[in-house]
């Protein structure tokens, strides 16, 4: 399983669902199960912006275990990454049916199927997309929702 860095409170609306995009400065040939790690920096003018403001995530309950930072909060499936608004391509986010969340510049990482932790697991990050050790992600698939856990096992 891989790892990426995400700050808050970006971090937090990936795991509850509902930013689908992380926009990133490189492509990745990945594909498959990432596990979103909050980053110790929060992205604080973002907090204020108008866009965190209409999708509540100001409004979040600061007990949710998704608001941690400097640990693990969800795993999520990468399921491809668009690069029609990539660095060096004319037209910015034109053509490009990644929603608001996509940024023009940027390769959209596009995300699905979040599923946060009931605990963050705190640990040290690392900047891009690294690999995690097998007993970390391991350790990881213990802490999500039991719900998960079964879907996963079964048939």
């Amino acid at each position: 399983m891989r790892a990426v860095s995400v700050r808050q409170p970006w971090a937090w609306a990936i795991a509850r669902g509902h930013q689908p995009v992380l926009n990133r400065s490189c492509d990745t040939g990945y594909r498959g199960p990432v596990a979103v790690y909050a980053s110790l920096r929060a992205d604080l003018r973002s907090v204020a912006s108008h866009v965190v403001r209409e999708t509540a995530l100001t409004s979040s309950d600061p007990a949710d275990p998704v608001n941690a930072i400097g640990g693990f909060i969800a795993v999520v499936s990468l399921q491809g990454v668009c690069t029609a608004a990539a660095p060096g391509r004319p037209g910015g986010s034109r053509g490009c049916a990644c929603g608001e969340w996509a940024a023009a510049g940027a390769y959209h990482w596009q995300l699905a199927g979040p599923r946060p932790l009931r605990w963050p697991v705190l640990a040290l990050g690392q900047p891009g997309l690294w690999e995690l050790d097998p007993e970390v992600a391991g350790g990881l698939r213990r802490f999500l929702p039991d719900e998960v856990v079964r879907a996963a096992t079964a048939g």
